[in-house]
């Protein structure tokens, strides 16, 4: 047995061990908390992060082989998916050393929970057309706005938010991203009830909250390239995050639901299972090496579109294999597919949590595969227009 073997498996007994569902008058977010303790008592918290800040310095490898031990349980991670997925990793990019010393500890012990406060009623998509200002004052920044579509919201501690505090400067500058402590004076949260009945987002009001000078998540009108770094990491951590069996619509729990439908049989059935396997199998092996080449220090980038677009779309597709498999019957109310019909109703919402799918081909176009931003032909050097010329040359010729 390799290391690595015994890292897992000693990561997999330590699941068996603590991963239950604990008491069921226990609320999501304090099961989190407890579960997250356990994790970082264990040495199973922020594998990769720098130990000097909590973390446990290990490769990639490691928490491969953990992720891998995991996806077999049903973990109560959502709660802290924000912290973990998006703020502690730009916090340790972008972050002072005070700021890293303060936050990050506190984060991998499951002490507290983070929001991000990007979308705005009229600045999904489009974060750039943020309304939300933030004027400097001798005392710190006082922030007035209105955020939509915040996650975790509800129980967040701290959130990171993005402030216009330059309205003189291009749509792109000007921006500061700041660290906001939720339960400041002037900061109110609203849930957002959605299809499935529940309300996993929020709206987020900011009357005049009054943020400290150091507050400042990178630097002062930098905000923009703040935003793409939280965002790139964003798309990683949503794009690599598939649990095989935890999943409702995952291959393990579609496999077992065609046998209990005894449709097993059926050819059309046993090649769409097929094509869920080798789905599944590919999101997840892209997700390992972004993580890997991450842990490497090499640039991900746009690449991490490509992982969330993957992702969102192999939600999309489970979806509709669910149906296949049950029919009409999914709509009938039985207890017994509760979980798959939730799970198929929140499936579009993937298609739009941290970006659309048409904002991620958009990235894809444009900065991987070089394609112009409009119909024309654009004038720089890109292998599309390369391609667009040596055709129009060959046509031209011909004529």
């Amino acid at each position: 047995m390799t290391g690595l073997d015994d890292y897992r498996e000693r990561a997999r007994r330590w699941l068996v061990a603590n991963a239950s569902p604990g008491d069921e008058n226990e609320s999501e977010i304090e099961r989190a908390k407890r579960f997250q303790h356990a994790l970082f008592s264990a040495g199973y918290a922020g594998i990769t992060w720098p130990p000097e800040y909590g973390g446990q310095g290990l490769s990639t490898d490691e928490l491969v082989a953990f992720n891998e031990a995991a996806a077999d349980f049903e973990l109560p991670v959502i709660p802290l998916s924000i912290g973990m997925g998006m703020a502690g990793p730009t916090i340790l990019e972008l972050g002072t050393h005070a700021q890293k010393s303060r936050y990050i500890p506190a984060l991998l012990r499951g002490d507290e929970v983070w929001c991000q406060m990007f979308s705005e009623p009229d600045a999904g998509s489009d974060v750039a057309g943020l309304r939300t200002k933030a004027v400097r004052t001798d005392a710190g920044w006082l922030l007035d706005g209105r955020k939509v579509w915040t996650s975790n919201a509800q129980w967040a501690d701290f959130g990171v938010i993005l402030a216009r505090t330059d309205s003189n400067a291009p749509k792109h500058r000007g921006i500061t991203m700041f660290i906001v402590d939720m339960r400041e004076p002037g900061v109110t949260v609203r849930p957002l009830v959605v299809a499935t009945g529940e309300a996993p987002f929020n709206e987020v009001v900011l009357d005049g909250v009054l943020v400290a000078q150091d507050a400042v998540l990178g630097e002062v009108n930098r905000g923009w390239e703040a935003a793409v770094a939280m965002l790139r990491h964003e798309r990683v951590s949503i794009g690599t995050r598939v649990q095989k069996r935890a999943n409702a619509l995952g291959f393990d729990n579609l496999a077992e639901l065609a046998r209990r439908r005894g449709v097993t049989g059926d050819v059309t059935v046993r090649r769409r299972l097929a094509e869920a396997y080798v789905r599944e199998s590919a999101v997840l092996a892209y997700g390992r090496v972004l993580q890997a080449e991450g842990k490497a220090g090499i640039e991900v980038g746009p690449r991490g579109s490509v992982a969330k677009l993957a992702g969102a779309e192999l939600r999309l597709w489970q979806a509709s294999v669910a149906q296949e498999i049950l029919g009409p019957d999914v709509a009938l109310g039985d207890p017994e597919f509760d979980a798959v019909a939730l799970g198929m109703v929140a499936a579009p919402g993937v298609a739009t949590a941290g970006g659309t799918n048409e904002i991620q081909r958009n990235i894809i176009a444009e900065r991987i595969l070089g394609l112009p931003k409009d119909g024309g032909i654009a004038d720089r050097n890109t292998p599309f227009n390369r391609i667009r010329t040596s055709r129009r040359a060959g046509h031209e010729a011909e004529g």
